[in-house]
């Protein structure tokens, strides 16, 4: 006989929330609920509201946690990133990027725990929380959508999973069989449709509040499901409905993205927040992830045995991980492409040496470095605390950006081409190729064309956004791209199911681990 789940939990909403992260930005003053009891939760509207913040919380605690980020995780396997640092330092992230991820991996296991996790916090909300105003109607609809956003990923990521729309109420529930993948993405759409009517736009939130989900996110995230089923004509039915908005736009120079004036700016439709404002220092940050800082902003900071004086392009050393390789800076030649989008994502050594910096060591320090500096996510003096008795290192409040207006445009670009519309797809990508200073695509392009331009315009814009190698996969171009790497289909496709996950659940077994695992 099992012991019960130990990923997925019903726990008394007081200690779930409890578990919560702190309260994650500047621009989040309100504190999640933290000791309620589950018999009057939720007493009144603001203990319903800070419970969705607390979902928020988990989110990033999930994509930020060390060593543990989803958002790590997402992008190690891919051709535009090596994992850096020294063969041996933190070995789960070397291994997803070495394609040696197994079903014991601490990173695959611990991100599994974080989607449920989050997950379970929006079913409680939904469950619980009666939409009886405006404001709690909004809650509602936010649940849903982050709800589905979380299981979007999980899909993606491992293929069917277990389904929970409703949190166990016994200890027999706890044990779910996958569900196929067909089956939850139905019910993300219909959940989807249907919060989209209770939300604002963006531009209705309070000022305090735009990281919050809005009517455009929700449609993001729907045209999005839509894309990866290829479903065209319903992708960018709805996802035309968010660029028809004029709630959002690209931001003037690509290299703004990044950067905190770029923080829940105009391009930004789903971010997971940061802050440099709680002035850690090595005595009492919150190792393990309770700290609302962006630790791994500091682990993706250039090597200091590899790249000196980097304060010579604007930046200041860190631990060396999510090095560029040598692919990415070759597409981005390839495509001439050498305006702000290059200058806000690489830097090769060349430039780097030109501009005073230096590449240190012998190639005994080289691990991974194939003559690139990252520069988007970079780690600069005025994206961390600077102040007299803070450790710079371990206050980075730098967001990720989950999806953006550009990934908006680029996805219906794509759903317009594969629907047979190219000539529409392609004012769509122009919008794209026209910040990055490239010139447009002619409008009589053939299907063909588009799509291979759409692949390499994906490949660059979205590099270290934990596209490329999902997009690889959904194309079926993974093999061709990625074996030289390691890859092999169908091992690579998913990440294995977590062992943990097995052991623990009555309804998986061995048999029903992805391919290769």
């Amino acid at each position: 006989m099992k012991r019960s789940n130990n990923i997925i939990k019903v726990l008394p909403v007081f200690l779930l929330l409890l578990l919560s992260p702190a309260c994650n930005d500047s621009f989040l003053e309100i504190t999640p609920a933290g000791r309620i009891s589950s018999d009057n939760f939720p007493k009144n509207d603001d203990e319903a509201f800070s419970a969705i913040i607390g979902v928020y919380n988990f989110m990033q605690w999930n994509y930020g946690r060390d060593w543990n980020s989803a958002y790590f995780a997402k992008n190690l396997p891919a051709d535009d990133c090596n994992a850096g640092s020294s063969a041996s330092d933190q070995l789960p992230y070397q291994n997803l990027d070495d394609f040696k991820n197994e079903t014991d991996n601490p990173v695959t296991t611990a991100i599994w725990e974080g989607f449920y996790k989050t997950i379970n916090l929006c079913n409680t909300i939904i469950e619980r929380v009666e939409p009886k105003n405006d404001l709690t109607k909004q809650i509602v609809a936010e649940a849903k959508v982050l709800r589905a956003f979380n299981y979007f990923e999980l899909v993606v990521m491992y293929g069917d999973v277990p389904f929970f729309f409703v949190n166990p109420a016994t200890a027999a529930e706890f044990h779910k069989p996958r569900t196929p993948k067909a089956t939850i993405y139905s019910e993300l759409e219909t959940d989807l449709i249907a919060a989209i009517a209770d939300l604002p736009l963006k531009s209705q939130l309070p000022a305090a509040e735009k990281f919050r989900v809005s009517k455009g996110t929700a449609q993001s995230i729907l045209g999005k499901i839509y894309l990866y089923q290829e479903k065209w004509a319903l992708a960018h039915g709805v996802l035309s409905q968010v660029i028809s908005s004029q709630e959002y736009s690209l931001e003037p120079d690509f290299r703004d993205v990044w950067l905190k004036k770029g923080a829940l700016g105009v391009e930004s439709i789903l971010e997971v927040l940061y802050t440099s404002g709680e002035g850690y220092t090595w005595g009492n940050f919150s190792w393990g992830g309770g700290s609302e800082s962006n630790i791994h902003a500091q682990l993706m900071g250039p090597r200091d045995n590899l790249f000196g004086n980097v304060s010579a392009v604007g930046l200041i050393n860190g631990w060396g991980f999510n090095l560029p390789t040598a692919k990415i800076g070759a597409a981005f030649t390839a495509m001439g492409d050498n305006g702000p989008r290059y200058k806000g994502t690489v830097m090769k050594d060349t430039e780097f040496i030109a501009a005073g910096g230096q590449i240190l060591g012998s190639e005994d320090n080289w691990h991974d470095y194939e003559g690139y500096l990252r520069i988007k996510y970079a780690t600069r003096a005025d994206e961390t605390n600077t102040s007299p008795g803070v450790t710079p290192e371990l206050n980075y409040g730098i967001n990720w950006r989950l999806i953006r207006y550009a990934d908006v445009l680029l996805m219906a670009a794509e759903a317009y081409n594969e629907d047979n519309k190219p000539g529409q797809g392609v004012l769509e990508i122009n919008k794209v190729r026209n910040r990055a200073e490239l010139a447009a695509l002619p409008l009589d392009i053939n299907q063909t064309a588009l799509r291979e331009a759409i692949m390499k315009e994906r490949q660059l814009e979205l590099a270290f956004e934990g596209s490329r190698y999902w997009d690889l996969i959904r194309w079926g171009k993974a093999e061709q791209e990625l074996s030289t790497l390691g890859f092999r289909a169908p091992k690579h496709q998913l990440f294995p199911i977590p062992a943990n996950e097995i052991r623990a659940n009555n309804a998986i077994s061995t048999a029903d681990q992805n391919p290769g695992h």
